[in-house]
């Protein structure tokens, strides 16, 4: 009889998971960072099979509240893929993070599925079992399709993320503290699924190569040199393939632009992310946003460092 079945005590876990953007301009499919905007899940074993969803905030009255929420079936295939016992479980989601806005909600419900599991595993009283970061990147890369959310969302700070025959990698390295991630969001949603669609499979070498010397520069950027961020973060691999999808985004990233702002789609959009070069640089931006497009709504940001964290809830 596994943990959570009939005859155990409740246990129960305390999750927390940040917002992500990915590509961050030239870093397609690669390149993540963490931002200190969370969802949160109060997750607890129960005595019946199946799963119980309370959700307040983003999502409330949309979002399933059964076995089918995003969250309850990444947690379930954790158990499964480790052979274990799904228990059945009831959740409390507090959520922040908007969806369909490129800021990694669907990939942020996924790590905390991972991570209930993650912590019920390790307080399992008969037989505990302790995941490691390869572990939890893979169950999560698993459901995404693409580690560049998820990677940032479990680990925090900037990420690289790439594919091996042995499974999905990973590489943190600390922001350089005079990066100030400023994130403007519409009220309009954008597909993922239809932003990959305009992406063709074939670009010209030429643009193969410019992106290539902008994701390295944007490492430098990120971690050593934010004044090079708006040279760093310039793209000719997805943003302009999907612009006419989203032509207010595109529209807003322009204009930052050129005024200076190193301004570039946040995962598929339609948020747009602005990677500034310190807090009075950031001001201008959401002053430039306010007064042009006041209908976005800015979100002055920091860089999450502790990615993903799970804590057990006293019985």
């Amino acid at each position: 009889m596994s943990a959570g079945s009939a005859g155990h005590e409740s246990r129960a876990v305390h999750v927390r998971v940040p917002a992500t953007s990915a590509n961050l301009g030239p870093g397609f499919d690669t390149l993540g960072i963490a931002l200190a905007y969370s969802d949160e899940v109060l997750a607890s074993t129960r005595g019946e099979p199946g799963a119980e969803v309370q959700v307040s905030g983003v999502g409330e009255g949309e979002v399933p509240t059964d076995e089918t929420n995003l969250v309850v079936r990444s947690a379930a295939h954790v158990f499964q893929r480790l052979g274990r016992e799904t228990p059945g479980l009831r959740l409390e989601a507090r959520n922040r993070i908007p969806h369909g806005r490129g800021m990694g909600s669907s990939g942020s419900a996924i790590v905390a599925g991972v991570m209930i599991a993650a912590g019920l595993l390790e307080s399992d009283p008969l037989d505990p079992l302790v995941l490691s970061e390869d572990q939890l990147l893979a169950f999560a890369t698993e459901l995404e399709g693409h580690p560049d959310n998820v990677a940032p969302a479990l680990f925090g700070g900037l990420t690289i993320a790439w594919s091996t025959e042995q499974g999905p990698r990973f590489k943190r390295l600390m922001v350089h503290r005079g990066v100030a991630p400023l994130v403007l969001v519409p009220s309009f949603t954008m597909s993922t699924e239809l932003a990959r669609s305009l992406q063709p499979k074939q670009v010209p070498h030429e643009d193969a190569v410019f992106n290539v010397s902008r994701s390295a520069l944007l490492i430098a950027a990120l971690t050593q040199s934010p004044e090079l961020l708006l040279e760093a973060t310039e793209d000719r691999l997805h943003q302009n393939y999907r612009a006419a999808a989203m032509p207010r985004t595109s529209e807003l990233v322009a204009a930052l632009r050129a005024a200076g702002h190193p301004a570039v789609v946040s995962g598929a959009g339609p948020s747009v992310l602005v990677l500034a070069n310190g807090p009075a640089e950031r001001l201008a931006a959401a002053d430039l946003v306010a007064e042009r497009y006041p209908d976005w709504r800015s979100l002055i940001l920091a860089v999450d460092t502790k990615g993903a964290t799970v804590e057990p809830i006293p019985s």
